[in-house]
């Protein structure tokens, strides 16, 4: 694993985990490389049964279908303006996350747990901006 040494994890009493930066961070600097473990083909329906339903990736690579990613990388909350991006390396089998936008020090870093495709995916809960 491989992030950013400005990287905190905080408790909050409504979000649960939040992960903030204690550094200013630009478009595309990188925040975390995180190592993954990947979940083979049909062992999805067994997780979708469990708590790890709300950490894991899909994965789309012959043979897996989803992947927990280590570090922090499990921890970013969801937010439909996100300042971070995920971005999958396959080849290294693992996940990147990079600024997307300017983020100001003591800021939470958010994805989209979407991928993109806002108002297409539907969410497992309800979103709450702010």
């Amino acid at each position: 694993m491989l992030h950013i040494p400005g990287l905190y994890l905080l408790e909050d009493e409504s979000k649960g985990r939040c992960i903030y930066t204690s550094i200013d961070l630009q478009p595309n600097d990188l925040i975390e490389i995180c190592p993954i473990i990947k979940i083979p083909s049909g062992q999805l329906k067994h997780i979708d049964q469990t708590k790890l339903y709300d950490y894991y990736f899909l994965w789309e690579e012959e043979g897996y279908e989803a992947c927990i990613a280590l570090g922090y990388g499990s921890l970013y909350n969801h937010s439909s303006t996100p300042n971070a991006e995920v971005i999958m390396d396959y080849d290294d089998g693992t996940i990147r996350i990079e600024a997307s936008k300017s983020i100001e020090a003591s800021s939470e870093i958010l994805i989209d747990y979407t991928g993109g495709t806002r108002g297409i995916v539907k969410l497992w809960f309800e979103v709450k901006e702010g």
